[in-house]
């Protein structure tokens, strides 16, 4: 019995570790794919259990059906693109241009009325 037990938790532990090795790192949650595959090593029961859990990201067409659970639905379209054409990317490094003009704009006017105050002092 304990040799079985050990079989058990060494084929979870490979089947674990490929898992997370084939993995797209934009498919792996929470830790990156070096970290939790010491923590598969390391703890193999456990880290095995806490990676199928909560670490992989699962695609969205894969369904779980739960007994007397009502059918899922069809996951809805999303556009991969915006109306204007740019990626998500694209989109916020354009917000994040803008907040740094922004940014900039209130710079140079707080400095232009600090030269006044300054210059209606003296």
């Amino acid at each position: 019995m304990p040799m079985l037990l050990t079989l058990l938790t060494l084929a979870f532990l490979a089947v674990t570790l490929i898992d997370i090795i084939r993995r797209d790192d934009a498919e792996v949650k929470y830790l990156p794919k070096l970290v939790w595959i010491i923590l598969v090593i390391l703890i193999p029961l456990v880290g095995g259990i806490v990676w199928w859990a909560i670490g992989r990201e699962y695609s969205r067409t894969m369904t779980v059906r739960l007994p007397y659970a009502a059918p899922a639905s069809a996951p809805a379209e999303i556009p991969a693109r915006a109306a204007d054409g740019r990626s998500t990317e694209e989109q916020i490094a354009d917000l994040d241009r803008e907040i740094e003009e922004w940014r900039l704009r209130e710079e140079i006017a707080k400095r232009k009325r600090e030269r006044g105050e300054a210059s209606d002092a003296g």
